[in-house]
């Protein structure tokens, strides 16, 4: 007679109960996550638009100015001052991780120009003020 060895219900119980305790430790991690992954893709945007605007002023002598916007990468400006030697310097304007329009300063309040966004939050110095993502910030 063969005799089969398999698990006794309390063995299985054992084995639930402790991937149920490691599921509560790890699921709240991986859940923060998303939110860590839409900060570094701001910061990259971010870096990516400041590069552009580089190049913009590289060409023209000058950056945008803060009414002819981002838009001045995707479409020549119509407005003084016109750039000499304008060229597309990006296909695109991305929008941020959520959903709304990077921001652009020329003067900026924490450098020559300032590329950013609000974050989660969406507002100037809303709840979390430290959630803003900017060209000043990017490389941290």
């Amino acid at each position: 007679m063969k005799q089969y060895r398999a698990f006794s219900l309390i063995e299985i119980m054992v084995v639930v109960v402790i991937l149920g305790i490691l599921a509560s430790i790890v699921v709240p991690k991986i859940m923060d996550r998303p939110n860590e992954a839409r900060i570094v893709k701001a910061k990259q945007d971010v870096l990516s638009i400041q590069n552009a605007l580089d190049l913009y002023k590289l060409d023209n002598g000058f950056y945008p100015t803060t009414d002819q916007g981002l838009l001045a990468l995707v479409e020549k400006p119509t407005t003084n001052p016109i750039p000499p030697d304008w060229k597309p310097y990006l296909k695109s304007l991305p929008n941020d991780p959520w959903h709304r329009d990077y921001l652009y300063l020329n003067p900026g309040e924490h450098g020559e120009i300032d590329v950013f966004t609000y974050g989660p939050s969406g507002q100037a110095n809303g709840a979390d003020a430290k959630a803003e993502i900017g060209n000043w910030n990017a490389g941290n």
